[in-house]
This record gives C-alpha cells, sequence and structure tokens, in this order.
C-alpha cells in the first residue's frame, strides 16, 4: 500500500478500480481489489472507517452502555443492592467513546495500509469526466485518476431542517451530541426516529431532563403503531416527556440562554424550554462535492445515487454503495453491498440485493430488534397472516433479571406457517430477532419454535409460548 505524498501533479494515473469514500463497503472493497491483483487507489477526504466507526455505531453504543450503567445503578436497590450518591462524569464517559472510536479506526487503517496495490488518496474527488477523477490533497496538490470501475461510498451526513430561528441558535446534531463533557439540564430534541430516542433516553439516564418532539402520529415512524407506543410508553416511564403531532413553528433564544421551540400540538401552541437542543431529523448524502453531472450519474431530488439489483446507478461502470444510494442506512448493509460487489466483480458471480433480509436493532434499552414484514406491511401486501404476540413480563428470564419491559411480536404466513417478520421489543431484543431471521432464513415452520427443548432459564425458551399463542 503506497500513499500520495505532496508534489509536483503527475500524469494522470490509471488504476484498475478507484473506490471513493472508506466507510464499512470501500474499505473491505479496496483491500479485497488489491489482493486480487487489481491495481487499486481509495480516496478519503475525512476519516477511514466511515460513518459508524467514527460517528455512528461505535461511538453511540459505546455511550449507551455508559449510560446502561448509570440506569442500573440507579436501581439497585431494586435487587436489594444498596449504593451510595450517583454522579456522571461525561468528560470521562467521552473519553471512553474516544478511545473505543480511535481503536476500530486505527484497525481499518492499518489493514489498509498493509494492503499490497492499494494507493491511499487523503482528499477530495471530483468526477471531471465519465470515467476521471481529480483529487485534491490538503496540502493543494491534485492528483489526476481514471478507472474503468469506480465505487461511491461518501456516505450521509445529519440534516439540518427548515425551521425558523434554527440557525439563530446552539444546535446540536447526532456527532456533535457526543462531544459534550457536561450532562445537559435539559436536552430538546427535534425528531423521534432511531437517533433521536437512543440519545433521548441515553441523556435521560446520565440525568437530563429530555423532550421529544415529534412531527407524526408516533414515534418510529416505520413500525407498527403497537410497538411504537410500547416504546413511547417505555420512554415516557424513564421520565422523557414525548410530543406527538407537534409542528416546530420555530426555534428561539431565551432571555437566560436558554433555547425555545415554538411548537403546535393538537391541543394547540406551546413553548417548550431547554438548555440544549439536538436536531435528529435524518441524514443527508454526501454527493455534492462529487460533480456526478461530469459523468453521467444521475440523483434523486434528496441527492441519493440510485442504483439498480447490482448495486450499479445509471453510467455503467460507477457503482454506489453504503449510505449514499438511498438504501438502509445499516452498517450491515454497506457490508453486504461489499460482499455483492466482490462477487461480481472480482470472482465473477452474479449476486443482487433483491431478497436481501433487512434485520436492524435499534439501541434503546430494551432493545428492538426488527426483520422482515411488519403487520402493516404484511396487510398491505395482502398477506394471508396471523400475528403471535406476548409481553416480556411472560418471559421467565426477563421476570428475574427484572427487565420484563416490551413485547414480542412474529408476523406468520397462515397457509405455509413460515415466519415473516418479527419486532421484539424486550431485553437482548436484537439477539432475539436474530434467532428468528436464522429460522426464516432456512424456511422453518413456526411450529419448530414452538416445540423446540430450549435451555431453561433461557430468553430464547421464551419463543415455545410467543407461538403457542397461534394454538388458541
Amino acid at each position: 500500500m503506497s500513499e500520495s505524498t505532496p508534489g509536483s501533479t503527475p500524469e494522470t494515473q490509471s488504476y484498475d478500480a478507484i473506490i471513493v469514500g472508506s466507510g464499512q463497503a470501500a474499505g473491505p472493497l479496496a483491500i479485497a481489489f488489491a489482493n486480487a491483483g487489481r491495481k487499486t487507489a481509495l480516496i478519503e477526504r475525512e476519516h477511514v472507517g466511515g460513518t459508524c466507526i467514527n460517528e455512528g455505531c461505535t461511538p453511540t453504543k459505546t455511550m449507551v452502555a455508559s449510560a446502561r450503567v448509570a440506569y442500573l445503578a440507579r436501581r439497585a436497590a431494586d435487587y436489594g443492592v444498596h449504593t451510595g450518591p450517583l454522579t456522571v462524569n461525561m468528560a470521562e464517559v467521552r473519553q471512553r467513546k474516544r478511545a473505543i472510536v480511535e481503536s476500530f479506526r486505527g484497525g481499518s487503517e492499518r489493514r489498509i495500509h498493509a494492503a499490497q496495490g492499494l494507493d491511499y488518496f487523503f482528499g477530495e474527488a471530483t468526477f471531471t469526466g465519465p470515467k476521471s477523477l481529480a483529487v485534491r490533497l490538503a496540502s493543494g496538490v491534485t492528483h489526476a485518476l481514471t478507472a474503468p470501475i469506480i465505487v461511491l461510498n461518501t456516505g450521509a451526513r445529519p440534516s439540518v431542517p427548515s425551521v425558523p430561528g434554527l440557525d439563530t441558535v446552539p444546535v446540536l446534531n447526532s456527532t456533535s451530541v457526543m462531544e459534550l463533557d457536561l450532562v445537559p439540564e435539559h436536552l430538546l430534541v427535534l425528531g423521534g426516529s432511531y437517533v433521536g430516542l437512543e440519545f433521548g433516553q441515553m441523556f435521560r439516564r446520565f440525568g437530563s431532563q429530555v423532550t421529544i418532539i415529534q412531527r407524526g402520529g408516533q414515534l418510529l415512524s416505520r413500525e407498527d403503531p403497537d410497538i411504537a407506543e410500547a416504546v413511547a410508553d417505555i420512554l415516557r416511564e424513564d421520565g422523557v416527556e414525548v410530543l406527538l403531532q407537534a409542528e416546530t413553528l420555530g426555534v428561539s433564544k431565551g432571555d437566560d440562554a436558554s433555547i425555545q421551540v415554538r411548537v403546535r400540538t393538537p391541543e394547540g401552541e406551546r413553548t417548550v424550554t431547554g438548555s440544549h437542543l439536538l436536531v435528529a431529523a435524518g441524514r443527508t448524502p454526501n454527493t455534492e462535492a462529487l460533480n456526478l453531472a461530469a459523468a453521467g450519474v444521475q440523483t434523486d431530488k434528496r441527492g441519493h445515487i440510485p442504483v439498480n439489483e447490482r448495486l450499479e446507478t445509471n453510467a455503467p461502470g460507477i457503482y454506489a454503495v453504503g449510505d449514499v444510494n438511498g438504501g438502509p442506512a445499516f452498517t450491515h448493509i454497506s457490508y453486504d453491498d461489499f460482499r455483492i460487489l466482490r462477487t461480481n466483480l472480482i470472482e465473477g458471480g452474479n449476486a443482487t440485493t433483491t431478497g436481501r433480509p433487512i434485520p436492524y436493532t435499534v439501541f434503546l434499552d430494551p432493545q428492538l430488534g426488527r426483520v422482515g414484514l411488519s403487520e402493516q406491511e404484511a396487510r398491505e401486501q395482502g398477506r394471508n397472516y396471523r400475528v403471535a404476540k406476548m409481553p416480556m413480563n411472560y418471559v421467565a428470564r426477563a421476570l428475574e433479571v427484572d427487565e420484563s419491559r416490551g413485547m414480542m411480536k412474529a408476523i406468520v404466513d397462515a397457509d405455509t406457517k413460515q415466519i415473516l417478520g418479527c419486532a421484539i421489543l424486550g431485553i437482548e431484543g436484537g439477539e432475539l430477532m436474530a434467532m428468528l431471521e436464522v429460522a426464516m432464513m432456512g424456511q422453518m415452520p413456526y411450529t419448530t419454535l414452538r416445540d423446540a427443548i430450549f435451555a431453561h432459564p433461557t430468553l430464547a425458551e421464551s419463543f415455545n409460548n410467543l407461538f403457542a399463542t397461534l394454538d388458541d
């Protein structure tokens, strides 16, 4: 692996493949190309590892873990364990998060630097033609590159909604909120999707007052209403104020350096006042600087790059993977994008995205694990389905550890008895969801899990009772 250094601008450098961005698809793909004997260039303008390692999964779940410890410490007396006063040192929480991020990023960097036949450019890439790019390094030197295969993995960044007065107050996003060194007195959260809820519950557990402002009629708009309602109940039980059907009309500074958010609710207009404001209103793809028009690559109205089932854009030989293509914005989907391109472009296979499962876990506490069809989706598709549903307080293991909030829900084909999807809101919900995903992959009828012998007392044995509800 070689790295470009400042100097005179060379003639156009030809490669077999150029990868723009170094997220969870790009890094492994660049190494795979290089290991296959393909001369490869990897271009990154900020940091190796993409959103997941640097601003997403790794740092947030590290902080979620700290928040859970604070939560359990406050609940210690429920288990007959008595502790002294609890304090949260956000500077130490932040340092723990930074150390793990640096460790993960360092591992990715070492793998890239160790790859033979891989040139790494730290700079910003811009298309100059259908298969050509200019890379401007931080030193100001520009390199001209060309390749028959170009893969875009440039990711996305937090969106900034159009709200009157938002530009007049200090605003936190999903990246900057993790750099706070003090616990906010009152955190206001604009947005009731995954990011907003994870941070909302996290900071409530650190000791903040938290108000979540959601424009829609439920949290987590992708989920079934009963699941979303159960999530809202859990957050409210934790002391989070949840405002639904709350349209943000404007933001302003208070006289005491507070932040005021004016909202319209079904009960009328009101002003919510807090010390900090987190905007969690989706993400915007990083495509503006690419000059995609020069390559003939089309984007949609939000700036995403549409792709076909082989992850190819409308421009032959140019591919878009990960969050930038507008598909499900999950690390594991980005990594599967890598596997598809490796199969097709290196191994001569014919892999596609068609029919692949989209599992995900929302790292609330308890977790929400989801895969396959929701009940709403099964209904919209006209499926002949049945619903298996059970509260977590029917699960012996959950009661024993006093973590019995939430519910289990599975959608089953009434004719074939195969599992079509599930939502597990409960202790280790992501792990339980993965068990059902394996059953779905094996086309296993729900009766196999209903009648299986699982060790007692484990969470897995809850599937006996969950699927027995379909016998009623």
